[in-house]
């Protein structure tokens, strides 16, 4: 359900262009082999499939991440995590939150892990102890939730189903997740916490919720335009 790369349009027209290039360059073994009615056309169904991807392939679906992304509060931060997956999302608002929930999600669940093997460190603090169980509670909190908001923005492509009502709950969830991220940042403040353990989760909390801010702008976005 996370992530995937669609094929590119790119690969395609290298190999079309170059079976075309192939058979005009090279020699016919015969004067009508390569003139014949058949072959002509296909060599023009070729070319008009090169054509095709040609203006596929220059088309710039990032102008579409770009924009969208310019209404988030990290732009820079959206249009960089998005792009690699610009031939998945096309101009398409569903694909693309769906897209940035996703990867959300994957950053989230990755940073629940690094939390949890922290959790597991020798010679803890009492209070960074502390600080690192609270925080693995409000990340896996924000996981739940995210996961939930993934599976209930499915509902909102399928027609006839009631669009507000699942898009509020994605909202809502994705809120909430955002909120638990916050916690977990908030939880290791003071110098009290003073460390490598506090420099290295306030970091990817920080990214986190940078990411999961981004998702929630363009979730609104989504649900402001129909």
């Amino acid at each position: 359900e996370l992530l995937t790369h669609k094929p590119k349009p790119h690969l395609y027209l290298y190999i079309i262009s170059t079976f075309l290039f192939s058979q005009i360059t090279t020699k016919p073994q015969n004067k009508t082999s390569f003139f014949s009615l058949p072959n002509m056309a296909t060599m023009f169904t070729l070319l008009f499939l090169l054509l095709t991807l040609l203006s596929f392939a220059t088309s710039t679906p990032s102008s579409f991440i770009k924009t969208s992304c310019s209404t988030t509060q990290y732009p820079t931060l959206c249009v960089q995590s998005l792009s690699v997956y610009a031939s998945t999302i096309q101009q398409d608002p569903h694909q693309l939150v769906q897209t940035a929930l996703s990867l959300s999600l994957n950053k989230t669940q990755s940073t629940k892990g690094f939390v949890t093997m922290c959790k597991s460190f020798k010679n803890l603090k009492p209070s960074e102890y502390a600080a690192l169980h609270d925080c693995a509670e409000e990340i896996s909190d924000s996981v739940d939730r995210l996961s939930r908001s993934l599976k209930e923005l499915k509902l909102c492509k399928i027609n006839g189903q009631d669009f507000n009502w699942h898009i509020s709950n994605v909202e809502t969830w994705v809120s909430s997740a955002l909120t638990d991220e916050s916690t977990c940042g908030d939880g290791f403040s003071g110098k009290a916490l003073d460390g490598k353990i506090k420099a290295s989760i306030r970091s990817r909390m920080v990214n986190v919720a940078q990411v999961t801010s981004n998702a929630l702008s363009l979730i609104n976005q989504y649900a402001a335009k129909h």
